[in-house]
């Protein structure tokens, strides 16, 4: 398994033959170079979003259409997307699994909000939602956009993750003494990789404080496009 980061809550997934792009947001992204946009969705198979926020789906309707992949996600969203943007879907619910030819996803339960724009103003089309992405021989976490939650502790003893990835850089999501909080007391994780940080100042900047408090555990501080392999 290879997983790259694209930057902010952005992921490139290579698992069990298949390309998953994670809230793939290439357009305007500070922090993804735009001589990079084309390599970090090269081959994808398919498009996951976590919710409807713009930094998560702003470039997910153009590139199903330009990649002819599905977009994959919250059914209402995806069922909206569906009868009003005549893209594929794959719509399901927290709690449900679906196999993507491969790599085997969970819808999970987050705490956060989820909005998009439209010309009527702001619509809330679905809910916000994480991940348990499983295949070749690991189970990540995909947080999405969450705070602490007590379900976490339901997620690790049905799917036992060994990889998380937490969203982490404060102010719309944990910070890293939260996610650092919620790894320590509900996950046996690994590896963990924090998110959703350094993209503008109002962000962490650093991981030193998850580090700090997460002895034993492999604290990943992830390079934009730089492969990590598992």
């Amino acid at each position: 398994m290879q997983i790259t980061w694209l930057g902010h809550g952005s992921f490139r997934f290579e698992i069990e033959g298949q390309v998953l792009l994670i809230d793939p947001w290439l357009t305007g992204n500070p922090v993804l170079p735009e001589d990079q946009h084309d390599a970090a969705v090269e081959g994808a198979t398919h498009i996951l979003l976590t919710h409807a926020h713009f930094d998560h789906v702003v470039d997910a309707l153009s590139l199903a259409r330009r990649l002819k992949v599905p977009v994959v996600g919250q059914y209402d969203l995806m069922s909206y997307w569906e009868e009003h943007e005549h893209v594929q879907t794959i719509g399901f619910n927290k709690g449900g699994t679906i196999d993507l030819g491969g790599p085997k996803v969970t819808m999970v339960h987050a705490v956060h909000s989820t909005s998009m724009a439209t010309d009527q103003g702001p619509k809330v089309v679905g809910t916000e939602c994480g991940y348990m992405i499983e295949g070749d021989g690991h189970t990540v976490y995909l947080s999405g956009d969450t705070d602490v939650m007590a379900d976490m502790k339901v997620f690790n003893d049905l799917h036992k993750p060994d990889i998380g990835i937490l969203s982490a850089g404060g102010h719309f999501t944990m910070n890293m003494k939260r996610a650092a909080y919620a790894a320590r007391t509900f996950f046996d994780f690994k590896t963990v990789i924090p998110c959703h940080y350094k993209t503008f100042p109002l962000l962490e900047q650093s991981a030193d404080a998850m580090k700090e408090a997460l002895p034993g555990v492999d604290v990943i501080e992830a390079e934009v496009m730089k492969p990590m392999r598992f």
